[in-house]
């Protein structure tokens, strides 16, 4: 009887390969087996291999149990490379331990039988005879796929292990469902994504064959390394570097492949496990990919522990339809390209039509108009093209309907150019997962409800410029509170919203839609939080339709809500230019009374009564005294405290950055505004790979003078004795906390002789 090997691995892929190859392997995920299980599982065995990924520290009590059990074990990280604190561990000579990891590092049914024979005749002395590990390619087409002239090429990405396992039927669905939509699939497996290059030895390379696909989907984690890579470019061997595959500039879809089951999945608010979320989605978005939606699960069929990919095909369908259009979109003339350029407007109201955080977008939507029409696009004539007035263009955007009901008109709606025929969206509406449009008639009634109808139709608050349509995004506010009902996780979306985003897709046949800056609401329909389902509000609205978002840079967590709830490319833009507030009116007034009396009690003392009234009426016309915690006039042995109480107020409101202004799409501050946005960047300390590599401006000028920004700044305004790394400043930088560090000059502060730090 051939010897029994018992083969854990928390790779399932291999599991699925010693099954194939016929051998008798007895095999187990260790991910799934507790160590009080270990007795069943080595009970009867000749040999342990246990491939485990995350080295030892992943299963400690496992290989305890495993190297005590007193069995031949061989201990192997989950890497091609050796993990040398496993293999030291190991209870058979470390050449054996290493000939076994090239085995399964070189993978397959026929490579695992090989594995056997090594084993029974290296440890168990059997004779059987072996040949050494046969090398399978590092990566190939799978299958072979016709390919028809003229479609769109959607590639494939998936990993090695499951072509050498068989474990490909996710693959299959996948790409039928591709060619079902009218592109060509291209499946490409390979065993990572690092170091990639283009040919330049005998024969083609993995980024030879990626680059004939006009998208790409893979299912393949992270291009980058293990590390974070340095402030400039080089560095690690295993830093991170994705700009290889950047440079086939092809969309780049994250298909999620979750390591739980359907079920699991379907029953989740939170959808994705830890794992699933960082592994599938967090990690994968530093190369800059688009993530999508869940396709294949970890399925088990009774009796058996060993799960194997099983595909979605509703999902799949979504992911294709996706990544098609992405696909489409890059094959399609830009001429003929249509794209709807959506507005927010938040709350509903006319005066906030266009509303984004720190971004003109009127006036953005001028340029962007323009530029589209430089760039090739079909752009008709636009309210506010010749004179760049983007007033004009929003006043008749409202002009044509607009949200806010207390303007809208009846003639309005009838006039409205852009509608939504009833007969249309009941075909889109029933289309839907039962559990989603439940929720909506519940909410809002029958289609097409009552909002912003006009007989049996649903207008729209849009204008038509040729191949670009602008539209101003339907309202999720309304009644008393409208704010609180924009937020409602629970809420879904109006029969408005959704006819205006499926209108979008089948009537107006968007291309692509952009949502003009941070943010709208769409990100934020009720649905899983992550990994969406075809029950999702955001997924049914939006459906297949590609969104680009330009997002203010400075706002990572609500654009990653975009990215993962809307599959959004998200194109980062300024800030608006960033001043320090300052001080005016009646507290500028306090500063030069602050800095008088500083004079007055050293040269003329006997002004200071008047002095400390007139400091007090001042503080009381600007109700600073609340902000001070304040109530009566100080008398005059606590007067000189107050002073350095106020003192130290003023340093904080000045030092405040404020915007002054908003950012307009592809403009740069000039002057001044250049000036305080880059000191107001410098501020901060600069952090690469999880350390702080350059400290702030601030900082780094208060250790030049031998002192602690932190100190200073949690005692604004207090006296500091200068070090002697300062005492070439003159009388004025030394003398206030706040000033020097402020980037600018202020008068020279007082010394009072009592209170505060000398």
């Amino acid at each position: 009887m051939a010897p029994a090997v018992l083969l854990l691995s928390t790779a399932d892929t291999e599991l699925l390969a010693a099954r194939r190859c016929g051998a008798p392997y007895r095999t187990a995920n260790p991910a799934r087996v507790e160590p009080a299980g270990l007795a069943a599982l080595l009970d009867g065995v000749d040999v342990v291999v246990l491939r485990l990924l995350g080295g030892r520290r992943t299963w400690p009590d496992g290989v305890t149990a495993l190297v005590a059990s007193g069995l031949p074990v061989l201990l192997l990280g989950g890497e091609a490379s050796p993990d040398a604190e496993l293999m030291a561990a190991s209870t058979v000579p470390a050449g054996v331990a290493s000939e076994a990891l090239a085995y399964l590092a070189a993978g397959g049914p026929a490579n695992m039988a090989e594995l056997h024979r090594f084993l029974s005749d290296t440890v168990l002395l059997t004779g059987e005879g072996f040949v050494p590990p046969a090398s399978a390619p590092d990566f190939g087409i799978h299958g072979s796929r016709v390919r028809q002239p003229g479609r769109p090429t959607v590639g494939v990405v998936f990993y090695r292990a499951h072509e050498l396992s068989g474990n490909t039927a996710f693959v299959e669905t996948l790409c039928d469902a591709i060619e079902a939509r009218g592109a060509n699939a291209l499946p490409v497996f390979c065993g990572s994504l690092r170091g990639l290059t283009r040919s330049g030895g005998s024969g083609p390379t993995l980024m030879d064959l990626l680059g004939g696909a006009d998208a790409l989907v893979t299912t393949v984690l992270a291009a980058g390394g293990t590390v974070a890579a340095g402030a400039s470019a080089g560095g690690e061997e295993d830093a991170w570097d994705a700009g290889a595959l950047a440079t086939l500039d092809v969309p780049v879809l994250q298909g999620l492949c979750l390591t739980t089951s359907r079920a699991t999945w379907a029953a989740s608010d939170a959808a994705l496990s830890p794992m699933d979320a960082a592994m599938q989605v967090a990690i994968p978005e530093f190369d800059g990919r688009l993530i999508t939606v869940p396709f294949s699960f970890k399925e088990t069929v009774a009796g058996d522990d060993l799960p194997s990919y099983v595909a979605d095909p509703e999902r799949a369908a979504r992911l294709a339809g996706l990544a098609v259009r992405h696909a489409s979109l890059r094959r399609t003339p830009v001429a003929e390209r249509k794209v709807a350029l959506v507005l927010s407007s938040y709350p509903t109201k006319h005066a906030r039509v266009g509303n984004a955080v720190g971004l003109d977008t009127p006036a953005s939507a001028v340029v962007l108009l323009r530029a589209l029409r430089d760039a090739g696009y079909t752009v008709g004539e636009f309210p506010g093209d010749v004179s760049g007035d983007s007033d004009e263009l929003i006043h008749t955007l409202i002009a044509a309907g607009g949200h806010d009901v207390e303007w809208l008109t009846e003639e309005q709606l009838a006039n409205a150019p852009s509608r939504v025929r009833l007969a249309d969206y009941r075909r889109w509406f029933d289309a839907l997962p039962a559990a989603l449009t439940d929720g909506i008639r519940g909410h809002w009634g029958e289609p097409p409800g009552s909002l912003y109808v006009d007989g049996s139709d649903i207008a729209l608050a849009a204008l038509r410029f040729g191949n670009v349509l602008l539209m101003i995004q339907p309202p999720r506010g309304f009644g008393e509170n409208p704010v609180a009902i924009y937020h409602d996780p629970v809420l879904p979306p109006s029969h408005h919203y959704l006819a205006a985003y499926r209108w979008l897709d089948h009537e107006f046949g968007a291309d692509a839609v952009i949502h003009l800056g941070k943010h709208g609401t769409l990100e934020w329909l009720p649905g899983k939080g992550l990994g969406l389902g075809p029950g999702c509000a955001p997924d049914a609205v939006l459906g297949e339709l590609p969104l680009v978002y330009p997002f203010i840079v400075n706002d990572p967590g609500e654009g990653t809500q975009a990215k993962r709830r809307g599959h959004a490319v998200i194109v980062d833009h300024l800030v608006p230019p960033m001043a320090r507030a300052d001080t005016y009116g009646e507290m500028a007034k306090l500063e030069q009374l602050l800095d008088e009396y500083a004079t007055v009690q050293a040269m003329d003392p006997a002004k200071l009564p008047a002095l400390r009234a007139r400091i007090w009426e001042v503080v009381q016309a600007a109700q600073l005294h609340h902000d001070l915690h304040v109530d009566t006039a100080p008398g005059e042995e606590s007067f000189d405290d107050f002073v350095l109480h106020i003192d130290g107020y003023l340093c904080e409101v000045k030092d405040v950055q404020i915007r002054d202004g908003l950012h307009v799409l592809g403009g740069a501050p000039e002057g001044d505004a250049q000036v305080n946005l880059v000191l107001s960047i410098l501020r901060a300390s600069q952090v690469w790979g999880g350390r702080r590599a350059l400290p702030g401006l601030r900082a780094a000028i208060a250790s030049w003078a031998g002192l602690d920004e932190q100190s200073l700044l949690a005692h604004p305004g207090r006296h500091t004795t200068p070090t002697p790394a300062s005492r070439g400043l003159n009388a004025r930088e030394s003398g206030s906390a706040c000033e020097p560090l402020a980037g600018g000059p202020g008068p020279g502060r007082r010394a009072p002789p009592r209170g505060g730090a000398q």
